[in-house]
């Protein structure tokens, strides 16, 4: 068998169960061919085998085996059907409507038959009197989508006020009234803002591709912050040898599912992250194609049904929030002995020191509050008591009575924020923050009710400014003072830095209004108080 008879229809070489042509044709004893899985499939579902043509019944299930030669002919068959359909024209041109079998490349398309020709079906038209009116234009694919619906015209206009492609019958009727562009300029116009589009959707990529990493660093900063803090803690355990072996564990164990933790929440967000690259992505893909594409009409009317983006959330403000290890100690080693409370205190306030001196601020001294008789540091970080009342401008925001005190330039209304000042060698001080609205032009009694949160130290006595005051216990070679305030919170701190220990909280503290940091740096005294105080850079290596 040399050649198959490719005049032969397909319905020579099809199954009569599927049909469609031969897949592993069989013959049945009776001599009727089928391909193997449709008579397999069919003999299932009988109670007794027969042929579907003749209904020939057979007492046992046949074996069918493979007829060779239906086998061939079925292959030849598929083969020379696939050579005859292979059109003659090139990827992106428009076929020949009018070619039967082999299709040529279309050189014209009629706006009138709204049909495409090749060279040979064109000649009509350039013969026929009639035909010879009819509008050619270059070759067009699916030119019905071309034709306006109601007038059978070309769509050649663009209505700004539809956002719809409209043909020139349309501008004189039912558009009259509205903005129409032609379909170039149209385009231009959607072309750009489609660049527009690709440009914010790439941006928005990179930016949350930068958050991943932003988080992916912050774990691996809270992975070695961990470590450090099991490693001090296994310090003190195993110094208690066997008998805190399981208070270690505990600690251990603690420390780690605090991690676990913000490592769980660093991974949800990275997957709600890596999730919407998914989503701008395949916008990009969506959107990109189209930025292609010459075609004004397929563009105009595929830009129309663009889907809107996907929903991001806005990642600028999120943040993992670091575990907190403070108290974690305190709470393992409080079924120990007596003699280590104050080890572990230490322990204690040194990581609460390190966890708030995280949220430090730059702050700087705003001379427009300054008292006349106080001196600034030029780069408003220092400021002591010159013993000369200074001749200024009347300022609403200057203190100008009996109270020597300067706020800074920052304000802070929530969130958490943490400086440190200096108060070596200084014998009279006071420190914290206090709210906008305080009286600055006559003498006021400092206190959370008047508006201030403020430490004060006064040669034989440290207290916090409350009514009544709270007399704190004197703290020897007090060189630095930290304060911490967590203003959603109502929480104020004070830390001595050297020593690394807490001096004292209020907590329920009533902030409803921007808080100032306020510095108060003594009366001179005959110089014994004369040292400045120094808004210092926090060192968190102390």
């Amino acid at each position: 068998m040399a050649s198959a008879n490719t005049s032969w229809s397909e319905e020579n070489f099809s199954c009569p169960i599927c049909l469609d042509v031969f897949s592993s044709p069989v013959s049945t004893p009776c001599g009727h061919n089928f391909c193997r899985t449709c008579i397999n499939k069919f003999w299932d579902e009988q109670v007794q085998c027969k042929c579907p043509i003749c209904n020939k019944m057979f007492d046992t299930r046949p074996d069918p085996q493979v007829n060779i030669f239906v086998s061939e002919m079925a292959d030849l068959f598929r083969t020379a059907v696939r050579v005859k359909e292979q059109p003659c024209y090139e990827p992106g041109e428009v076929p020949c409507d009018v070619c039967t079998g082999t299709q040529l490349k279309a050189v014209k398309s009629c706006l009138v038959c709204l049909i495409s020709y090749c060279h040979t079906h064109l000649e009509p038209h350039q013969r026929v009197a009639v035909l010879k009116k009819h509008r050619l234009v270059e070759p067009m694919d699916h030119l019905e989508d071309r034709m306006c619906k109601k007038h059978d015209r070309l769509l050649e206009f663009f209505c700004q006020t539809e956002q719809e492609c409209v043909c020139q019958f349309c501008t004189e009727t039912d558009h009259k009234s509205h903005p129409v562009v032609p379909l170039m300029e149209e385009y231009e116009v959607k072309t750009a803002l489609l660049g527009e589009i690709e440009a914010e959707v790439q941006q928005m990529i990179q930016e949350r591709k930068l958050k991943i990493k932003e988080i992916k660093d912050m774990v691996e900063f809270r992975k070695k912050d961990a470590d450090g803090v099991i490693a001090d803690g296994g310090q003190v355990f195993t110094a208690l040898m066997r008998r805190v072996k399981k208070c270690r564990d505990d600690f251990n164990q603690t420390v780690k599912e605090r991690l676990k933790t913000t490592e769980k929440q660093a991974e949800d967000l990275i997957k709600e992250l890596e999730q919407e690259i998914e989503d701008l992505t395949n916008r990009s893909s969506e959107v990109k194609p189209l930025s292609h594409t010459k075609d004004h009409l397929h563009f105009l009317q595929a830009f129309r049904s663009l889907k809107d983006p996907p929903p991001t959330r806005d990642w600028t403000t999120v943040e993992v929030r670091p575990p907190s290890y403070a108290g974690t100690l305190m709470r393992s080693l409080d079924q120990l002995e007596e003699t280590l409370n104050m080890e572990m205190k230490k322990l204690r306030d040194d990581a609460e020191l390190k966890r708030v001196q995280q949220y430090e601020v730059d702050v700087t001294l705003d001379p427009d509050t300054a008292h006349p008789k106080l001196f600034l540091s030029e780069d408003g970080k220092q400021v002591h008591d010159g013993g000369v009342r200074k001749e200024l401008p009347d300022n609403p925001k200057r203190f100008t009575w009996f109270t020597c005190a300067v706020l800074t330039r920052q304000s802070f209304s929530s969130g958490r924020f943490y400086f440190e000042v200096q108060v070596k060698d200084k014998t009279v001080w006071g420190l914290g923050v206090a709210r906008e609205s305080i009286d600055k032009t006559r003498w006021t009694r400092w206190t959370p009710e008047t508006g201030y949160w403020t430490l004060d130290y006064n040669k034989d006595k440290l207290v916090f400014n409350d009514n009544p005051d709270v007399r704190l216990p004197l703290r020897a070679r007090l060189q630095k003072v930290g304060v911490f305030v967590d203003y959603d919170e109502g929480l104020l701190s004070f830390y001595d830095v050297e020593a690394r220990v807490h001096i004292y909280s209020a907590t329920g503290c009533a902030f409803t209004e921007p808080l100032y940091p306020i510095l108060y740096p003594g009366l001179c005294e005959g110089g014994t108080n004369s040292a400045p105080l120094i808004i210092s850079h926090v060192n968190q290596t102390d």
